[in-house]
């Protein structure tokens, strides 16, 4: 029998190992996937106590017409209710506690912005026209500066749209064109981000736990602690992986890769090099070196054109990396006070961002629990700076000097709470964390910077996550790396069922309508 043998076990790799048990008919014994590090899930990760203080790397955001991940977690029990699928339990979620956000920003005075305007001058309009209408390769290497003015930059607009999606003003135009494409749909909601799904809680508990619970079920092993090195090829024409190289316990080890059998890469890593800090301590940068997903794809890639180019991705930090920062709270004042400042009740009030604050900080107070194991008596929220490295607006240094209740009195001198911040502060732990590499997979690029997902006469190699190529979509998404897994595993294996096309609003007239009525509204 064939055997898969998956680099990686964030989303893309869990699951095109469930379509392969799904969709390519093999068993759950034939699938192997190498894990270089102890806990798996990938960029979906959550961990921590209530004692010691929840961490949350991140939280993404879903909309309706994610449909290879909602077709994927169709099949997929909830852990909280095994007759339900993940998809049903989002669903659900999200029909009980839908964002309506009425304090989407807040100026410096604490004063709630009327964001029924987008803030656009008539040149605004048409530069994001234009930007929408441009072929995509005639954005090469250009920046989103490149096709705005300095204008478009301080309205409502880019504000809510960056703090939503971690846009900043020198990322890729081909990403934000992409995103604008994708998602125009959501422009009439955009304001009260009614469009927005979340999961139950957060991703790992929501995403992660039940699809490797039903992986683990059918017999896949997960390899910890094996960090994959290098990938040999066989003679002749084509791409054949034959051998896989990986170090495990300090010792170099390799599996042997059968013509028939299937090897998927996870190429690169958003959350690559991330430091933890604590309530007391700053984040340490992390200077080990590349991860083992940049490393392997930097060493696979020499020499070889249609592997991509990694360097695109990984030696620019200082453009991809901000800080974020999770914080569990005793005292449900500060849940109190958010309820009062934004007119709803914890879980409805959606992204708060502050665009005076030097950081462009944004904070969220989702529905409760955001874990699955915390205390009723326990708030967590969460939040996250966009320009780390300027000085605090109140603490006067960056945000990456800065221990986590230094952040947290940064984020109360914006909120006014100023009142209440000694007892807000001594029953919060706050613990920031720093990731060099967040937003990577948005720095500026060309076309075949990203391998395709199946590289031309591969056979048996395929490349998935954030870093491989998909027409149309949009990375730092879940449905990304889930699309770019049922590709590789239906492509590989040559099936009938492919993934559903990607949701493309701006084809439809009534969207299109839609979105320019939100542009012109004053």
């Amino acid at each position: 029998m064939a055997k898969a043998y998956l680099v990686g076990s964030g989303i893309a790799a869990l699951s095109a190992a469930a379509f392969l048990i799904r969709d390519g008919g093999f068993a759950g014994r034939d699938i192997h996937v190498f894990e270089e590090q102890e806990q798996t899930g990938g960029s979906l990760d959550a961990a921590g106590t209530a004692e010691a203080g929840y961490t949350m790397r991140g939280g993404r955001m879903f909309e309706a017409q994610f449909r290879c991940t909602y077709d994927l977690l169709s099949t997929i029990p909830s852990l909280d209710d095994p007759s339900k699928s993940v998809t049903q339990d989002t669903f659900d979620c999200h029909d009980a506690f839908p964002w309506d956000d009425v304090s989407r920003l807040v100026d410096a005075d604490r004063k709630i912005v009327d964001v029924r305007s987008m803030g656009f001058r008539e040149r605004d309009r048409l530069d994001l026209v234009k930007c929408l209408a441009t072929p995509e390769r005639l954005l090469d290497r250009k920046r989103i500066s490149d096709c705005f003015s300095e204008g478009f930059f301080t309205t409502n607009f880019w504000f809510m749209w960056c703090t939503t999606f971690a846009f900043e003003p020198w990322h890729s135009a081909i990403e934000f064109r992409r995103y604008l494409n994708r998602f125009v749909h959501l422009f009439p909601e955009f304001d009260t981000m009614s469009g927005i799904f979340r999961t139950r809680y957060n991703q790992y508990d929501s995403i992660v736990r039940p699809l490797q619970t039903w992986l683990a079920d059918q017999g896949v092993t997960v390899h910890t602690g094996h960090r994959v090195t290098d990938l040999t090829f066989a003679q002749g024409e084509g791409t054949t992986v034959e051998r896989i190289l990986y170090t495990r316990d300090g010792h170099r080890e390799r599996r042997e890769v059968g013509p028939e059998d299937l090897v998927f890469v996870t190429n690169g890593s958003m959350t690559a090099n991330s430091s933890l800090g604590s309530d007391t301590a700053a984040p340490v940068p992390d200077t080990s070196g590349s991860s083992g997903a940049w490393r392997l794809w930097q060493w696979l890639a020499r020499g070889r054109e249609d592997f991509g180019n990694p360097h695109v991705f990984d030696r620019s930090v200082k453009d991809s990396t901000w800080e974020s920062f999770t914080v569990t709270c005793k005292d449900p004042l500060f849940a109190e006070l958010m309820e009062a400042l934004g007119g709803r009740e914890a879980g409805r009030g959606g992204l708060m961002t502050f665009p005076a604050s030097n950081w462009l900080l944004t904070i969220v107070l989702n529905h409760q629990p955001v874990y699955a194991d915390q205390p009723a008596d326990i708030t967590v929220w969460w939040g996250y700076g966009l320009f780390p490295d300027r000085a605090g607006n109140h603490i006067g240094k960056p945000m990456t000097d800065c221990t986590g209740q230094e952040i947290l009195r940064e984020v109360l001198h914006h909120l006014k709470f100023d009142e209440n911040a000694e007892r807000i502060a001594a029953a919060s732990t706050v613990i920031p964390c720093l990731m060099p590499y967040i937003t990577s997979q948005f720095l500026v690029r060309e076309h075949g910077d990203r391998p395709q997902v199946v590289p031309k006469g591969s056979t048996n190699l395929a490349f998935i996550g954030q870093f491989a190529e998909v027409p149309d979509d949009v990375v730092f998404t879940v449905e990304y790396s889930v699309r770019t897994a049922w590709t590789a595993v239906a492509q590989l294996l040559h099936l009938d069922k492919a993934p559903p096309p990607v949701y493309k609003g701006a084809h439809d007239p009534r969207v299109l309508v839609r979105a320019l009525e939100t542009m012109h509204r004053a």
